[in-house]
Formats: structure tokens, sequence, C-alpha cells
């Protein structure tokens, strides 16, 4: 059984920083490709970032040069490092880890955390 747990979320005014984490744990045999999606209110989920196994990394546009993704393999965790938020930014916050275990792969969510980007 493989479980995510992600943290970090908050209130914050415009030009502020955040640092989103998810770390996974269980029966985990290897993790592939690691990434933040957001949904905002009334919206569809949208990519945020992603990070390959070998750390390449993928931006969606409105976050290029604000947002950094990492992560660190020995503790199977994906970070979101989130620099001069703006309102627009405002969502929840969704992890989403491939996970390759002993008999199966599938790729998991974590459970969410709010950001709200407010003055």
């Amino acid at each position: 059984q493989v479980q995510l747990v992600e943290s970090g979320g908050g209130l914050v005014q415009p030009g502020g920083s955040l640092r989103l984490s998810c770390a996974a744990s269980g029966s985990i045999f290897s993790i592939d490709a690691m990434g933040w999606y957001r949904q905002a209110t009334g919206k569809k989920r949208e990519l945020v970032a992603t990070i390959t196994s070998g750390g390449s990394t993928n931006y969606a546009d409105s976050v290029k040069c604000r947002f950094t993704i990492s992560r660190d393999n020995a503790k199977n965790t994906v970070y979101l490092q989130m620099n001069s938020l703006k309102p627009e930014d405002t969502a929840v916050y969704y992890c989403l880890v491939e996970i390759y275990t002993v008999d199966n792969q599938g790729d998991y969510w974590g459970q969410g955390t709010q950001v709200t980007v407010s003055s």
C-alpha cells in the first residue's frame, strides 16, 4: 500500500513564498516521474510542474521563473518552491507520483493542500 502526504500550504500575501512537500511511503520499489498540479475553484485541474527520475523539469508557462520543482529520492519526496506568488496562484495543489511497487505500477495523487494568495 502506498500513501502520499502533502504539507506546506497556507495563506500568503502577494509577492510572498511558500514551499510545498509531498512524501510517499509504503511498499515502494521505485519512483519515476513526480509532479504538481493545481485546481482553482470552478476550473479544471492543470499541470504546474513535473520532474523525471533523472531530474529533468517542465513548467507551465504561468509559473516559469517563479516556481521550482525538486525531489529528494532518498526521502521519496517532491517539493515545490513557490516565489513571487500572485492571487491567480490561489488553488488546491496536488502532487502526482508514478510509483512502482513489487507487483504493480500506478499514478498516485496526494490529498491536496490549499494555497491562498491574498492581501
